[in-house]
């Protein structure tokens, strides 16, 4: 048992190390991005917070496009 406990020992901890350093380059530059464009983090964080887009409203049964999916309507004489 103790074996399989210093195995995983020695496993993990230098994926910790090389995760967390991989983690803390990653915050640093995305502090240096912040740093250098202020305004550019500004608009990505009111963009997180905006509404989405409407969703498309169905054509009026006169419009001169129908969707391919719709059986054509018989014309009335």
């Amino acid at each position: 048992m103790s074996a399989v406990i210093e195995f995983l020992f020695i496993l993990m901890i230098p994926l910790v190390v090389v995760v967390g350093g991989l983690v803390s380059l990653f915050a640093v530059g995305a502090l240096f991005d912040a740093l250098e464009n202020p305004a550019e983090v500004s608009r990505m964080i009111e963009a997180s917070f905006r509404r989405p887009p409407r969703a498309a409203r169905a054509t009026a049964a006169d419009h001169y496009y129908q969707p391919y999916w719709q059986p054509p309507k018989p014309k009335t004489p």
